[in-house]
């Protein structure tokens, strides 16, 4: 198994299935084997003939029902955009500058690159499962890409960057499927504790999930964590029904 082995595509709510032959085929051109689909519009994608050279990879595509699971195993989640002029609550890379660290976090750790659906790009709740985001810088005239020439240029400059310098081995980071456990807990408290108010859950859910990724935590540091905000949760909610009965 090589670095590149290390990197899942994931393409989510793709609505034509050629879009997604295309993006198995740049996949193939450029060394790239794990393609992950998240809720495709059309199931019959498999049949895409637009991937030319690789129909193995594409009928080998996991397939998923949300982006959680989609990213579970993955240390590293990146999200891709055109920005638009919408509001990002994520650090935002360009292409040359957010390669490198993907190429070097694949030595040691699996990495997710998400990529939207063609009308909609990823929305606000996806891009909380990343880590940072990274744009490909095109010209303001024309900012939008097909998604498989966006897939075909962001993993060609990938296979480009240059190699991490020797030295001492990259840390290892906590996977999203463990991070999302934190949330989870996190949440819990904060909603036992009266933070969250009601009509706001769904925005107070990515905010903590946002957070708890830019905490940059490694296994250990994430269970811990997990731990303390569960005890505190079940504390929380321990007081309110003896303040309830009492």
């Amino acid at each position: 198994m090589t670095p590149l082995d290390h990197l899942r595509v994931v393409l989510v709510s793709t609505r034509n299935p050629l879009n997604i032959g295309a993006a198995a085929r740049a996949m193939s051109n450029f060394g790239f084997t794990r393609l992950r689909v998240v809720a495709p519009y059309d199931t019959a994608f498999r049949e895409a003939r637009s991937a030319v050279g690789a129909p193995e990879l594409l009928r080998n595509a996991e397939e998923f029902s949300t982006i959680a699971d989609s990213v579970s195993d993955c240390s590293l989640v990146i999200g891709t955009t055109a920005v638009r002029t919408r509001e990002l609550l994520h650090p935002l890379k360009r292409l040359e500058e957010g390669a490198p660290l993907i190429r070097e976090h694949l030595q040691t750790g699996k990495a997710a690159l998400l990529f939207g659906s063609e009308k909609r790009g990823l929305s606000n709740n996806d891009l909380s499962h990343c880590h940072w985001l990274m744009r490909i810088p095109t010209a303001d005239a024309n900012i939008s890409m097909n998604l498989g020439q966006a897939v075909a240029v962001c993993l060609y400059e990938l296979i480009r960057a240059n190699p991490p310098a020797e030295g001492a081995p990259a840390p290892v980071s906590a996977t999203a499927e463990s991070l999302e456990r934190m949330t989870a807990a996190l949440f819990e408290g904060m909603a036992a504790s009266g933070y969250v108010k009601r009509g706001s859950e769904a925005a107070s859910l990515e905010k903590a999930r946002r957070l708890v990724r830019r905490m940059a935590l490694n296994p250990e540091d994430a269970e811990t964590w997990t731990g303390a905000f569960a005890k505190m949760a079940l504390a929380l909610q321990r007081n309110r029904r003896n303040n309830e009965g009492g």
